[in-house]
């Protein structure tokens, strides 16, 4: 991971698990790119800022939610644009049982700053 591309995605990381630890939908949904495309946990693509926040609305209202990411590995793919991919393994406090998925984003740079306008997550578990 080049040094660049690993202290953007860390400092995206970082936002990302405070807000979903707060279940902020407005401080996620900030993290996104205005045309941003978002698969989550369910079959649906929500679409821009307005979409990413609706999703995180739409959860579960869990009392102690966190966020782990592991196997991290960012790559800048050219000028103002880094794709990245890792585990995360999801916390809910025994309210469920953890829930570990992969993850891919790809970052632009969008009126100055850093912005996930693609997310994808799928299953971690083969689905063949």
């Amino acid at each position: 991971m080049s040094s660049e591309a690993d202290a953007i995605v860390s400092a995206i990381i970082a936002k990302w698990c405070t807000g979903f630890g707060r279940l902020d939908a407005a401080a996620l949904s900030s993290l996104y790119a205005k045309n941003a495309f978002f698969f989550g946990s369910n079959p649906k693509l929500y679409r821009g800022r307005d979409g990413v926040a609706d999703y995180f609305n739409g959860l579960p209202r869990w009392r102690k939610p966190s966020a782990t990411f592991s196997e991290v590995n960012a790559e800048q793919a050219g000028p103002g644009l880094i794709n990245m991919g890792a585990t995360i393994t999801f916390d809910l406090a025994g309210e469920r049982p953890e829930l570990v998925v992969k993850m891919s984003w790809v970052i632009i740079r969008e009126d100055g700053d850093w912005k996930i306008v693609n997310h994808h997550a799928s299953a971690k578990a083969p689905l063949i």
